[in-house]
């Protein structure tokens, strides 16, 4: 299982993605980056998500990818 953290803008845009295998670092990750979205970009409507994948094919292009 592929852990993948996205933060994306109101129109779907991924403006930041980190894939790893490591459920707690994923988790550290994906904290991070909800802390980082400010008042202006929350209330905007951006979102940081969490998901999961089965292969490194199902992983954005532009994500940096941590084994």
């Amino acid at each position: 299982m592929i852990w993948v953290n996205e933060q994306i803008d109101p129109s779907g845009m991924i403006h930041a993605c980190i894939a790893c295998y490591n459920e707690s670092q994923a988790k550290d990750c994906h904290e991070s980056f909800k802390q980082n979205l400010t008042d202006t970009q929350k209330h905007a409507g951006w979102i940081a998500r969490i998901r999961t994948v089965e292969s490194w094919d199902d992983v954005p292009v532009n994500a940096l990818k941590l084994s």
